[in-house]
């Protein structure tokens, strides 16, 4: 039996990440330097404090129901059990991506025992991350998927692509079909080829602010065996 290990599945955040066009980069500087700290404690003792401003679309992160829709619920109130220690799935589509298929539809979840799990999406995308066709048009989930996830009973759904709705299609059905089913969503995810098809945990908990719609996450899985 392999040893328990755990998986790193976000980006590292700094202001050359990749953002959805329009949106600006995140910022991060310097509220009291090192140097300027040294005033307000005993001789040796120094500490630096950031300041960072960015879009909660960031980075590796999650979208509550609530960046869809005003009552659903918001990064405060989403339920923690939604969000951590959750049995999960990986379904590999990276080689049909690499051909350039790239929807996920209805009958790439056939044979999946979804109730009560997270499914992990993995396309292959992440490897383009700081490259420009990062950005080029994503692999994606079908209108007709979503509702079949939804019915299947999942309960969060990660995508390793910058949307996990097709971009050309701005009615967003993906979104508007699990964030009102109160499925969170979590895209720019990476690492998903170190992971099993199965057996592992998944957590990716977001900082609760009060009437937040979306917020970076450290998304994370740990592989107990193989």
């Amino acid at each position: 039996m392999s040893p328990r290990r755990v998986v790193d599945l976000s980006h590292p955040i700094d202001a050359a990440i990749p953002m959805f066009p329009g949106l600006p980069a995140p910022e991060i500087a310097e509220h009291l330097s090192r140097e300027a700290s040294r005033a307000h404690y005993a001789g040796g003792t120094e500490f630096v404090i950031h300041r960072y401003s960015l879009i909660g679309n960031s980075g590796t992160y999650l979208d509550a129901p609530f960046h869809r829709y005003a009552d659903g619920a918001d990064l405060a109130t989403l339920p923690l059990e939604r969000l951590v220690d959750l049995p999960s799935l990986v379904l590999d589509r990276a080689e049909r991506v690499a051909a350039g298929q790239r929807a996920i539809d209805v009958a790439d979840l056939d044979g999946l025992d979804l109730t009560g799990r997270a499914l992990l999406i993995h396309t292959g995308w992440a490897a383009r991350w700081g490259q420009e066709n990062y950005l080029d048009p994503n692999p994606y989930v079908t209108a007709a998927a979503a509702e079949a996830l939804v019915a299947a009973g999942v309960v969060l759904v990660g995508i390793d692509t910058w949307n996990i709705d097709d971009v050309e299609d701005r009615t967003r059905p993906v979104h508007s079909a699990l964030l009102r089913a109160g499925i969170p969503i979590i895209e720019n995810l990476r690492g998903l080829e170190h992971l099993p098809p199965s057996g592992f945990r998944f957590f990716a908990a977001p900082l609760p602010f009060r009437g937040g719609s979306a917020v970076p996450v450290r998304a994370y899985a740990v592989v107990d065996r193989e």
